[in-house]
């Protein structure tokens, strides 16, 4: 072998450091590595990831749970997305990097995905939702349908057809996308929401080691005009399947009559986060085929934030639903500002305190800390009204 020189020598031994850098990161799976290949590609394909479908049930290699975030959105919605999207990386996901899917009805375009890839810390997943999951089943009847958007005109959203698709969508549909079935749990993030404190833990991480099924941040009362038959469908479909109900559930959120009527209370879907086994499982899925068959979404203007209320109110036993006080939320018009001084700091809360709507007459946080048995925060009587 010949006998190299200094500078030979030199060139060597930097070659080999570089050749042993790169082998040692191509078979790490921290974050670090796991973030500069996620921004390098992403998945356009409705399919399910192999690589993380073995994981599905466990934590992925890289310690992240199983979990992703998850906006439905359109084109359109892009920069009012934006800055919903980067109130959550920079209050909570720039630490964690989790994965980002986006759902559209029509193909997303190229500057959609060019922002998003480039916002988000973790991988940016768009997928396009099955015609048949965002079209009328054939059992309704569209004349039917027509007529009872042109009758609830008044009505909030109640001459939109879209909003009834999304609402049915959002109900039976989202947790089937070939690329959540990646996933065990999912954040739901709407355009134009904002999180007005730091989030100093992982939910995720919280939501399995405290066997939490959903979460939410705001309750509020629905319009009734909206769900005239729900309720009746839904005490309808308990006498045919008793074996549904949970023992020490939460009936009492939403009926205060022993279920004889709904009292109207709701977790505002815009917010929520959730175990997706629940909605895969039997109860809920023979739930929500009962409810598509019976045609309220259509004949009616039933939202997904009512059916999946009642769902975990009485599918689930109480102590797998919970409120996340901590996290400050705001989707207009209404804010979950904590009003603890002791949370507002820890969790630098940008909000102001006279703003939180929990404590309000309109809410149904109250309630749901008094069938609970939890203790209110102090001071939040100064916040009723």
């Amino acid at each position: 072998m010949a006998r190299l020189n200094g500078k030979a020598t030199r060139i060597a031994v930097f070659s080999l450091v570089i050749i042993g850098l790169i082998f040692f990161l191509s078979n790490t799976s921290g974050p670090t590595y796991v973030q500069s290949v996620n921004k390098t590609k992403s998945n356009d394909a409705n399919v399910v990831d192999q690589s993380q479908k073995s994981s599905v049930n466990g934590l992925f290699p890289d310690g992240r749970e199983n979990a992703t975030f998850v906006s439905l959105a359109r084109n359109e919605d892009l920069w009012e997305l934006v800055s919903a999207i980067r109130s959550v990386e920079d209050r909570f996901n720039v630490k964690y990097k989790y994965d980002w899917v986006f759902l559209n009805n029509e193909p997303f375009n190229d500057e959609f995905k060019t922002v998003m890839k480039t916002l988000v810390s973790g991988e940016a997943k768009f997928g396009v939702i099955p015609k048949e999951h965002w079209s009328y089943p054939e059992w309704i009847s569209q004349e039917k349908a027509a007529q009872t958007r042109h009758d609830m005109k008044n009505i909030i959203y109640g001459s939109s057809e879209s909003y009834r698709h999304m609402c049915r969508y959002e109900s039976g549909f989202f947790y089937r996308h070939p690329l959540m079935l990646n996933y065990k749990y999912y954040w739901r993030v709407e355009p134009s929401t904002l999180l007005h404190c730091d989030v100093n833990f992982d939910v995720f991480k919280f939501m399995r080691e405290n066997n939490k099924d959903y979460a939410f941040t705001i309750t509020i009362h629905e319009f009734v005009d909206t769900i005239k038959t729900l309720w009746q469908t839904t005490k309808d479909f308990i006498k045919e399947n008793p074996e549904v109900i949970a023992k020490d559930n939460l009936e009492k959120f939403v009926s205060n009559d022993g279920m004889e009527s709904y009292n109207l209370c709701h977790y505002w879907t815009n917010f929520e986060v959730a175990n997706m086994d629940f909605w895969r499982g039997e109860a809920y899925s023979k739930y929500f085929e009962y409810l598509d068959k019976n045609g309220g979404f259509f004949y009616e203007r039933w939202g997904d934030a009512p059916v999946h209320s009642i769902a975990a109110s009485l599918f689930l036993p109480q102590d797998r639903v919970h409120y996340f006080k901590e996290i400050g939320y705001f989707h207009g018009p209404y804010h979950n500002c904590p009003i603890e001084d002791s949370v507002r700091e820890e969790n630098k809360c940008m909000c102001k305190p006279n703003d939180d709507f929990t404590w309000k007459d309109y809410s149904c946080t109250r309630l749901y800390h008094d069938v609970k048995g939890l203790q209110k925060p102090k001071g939040w009587e100064k916040h009723t009204g």
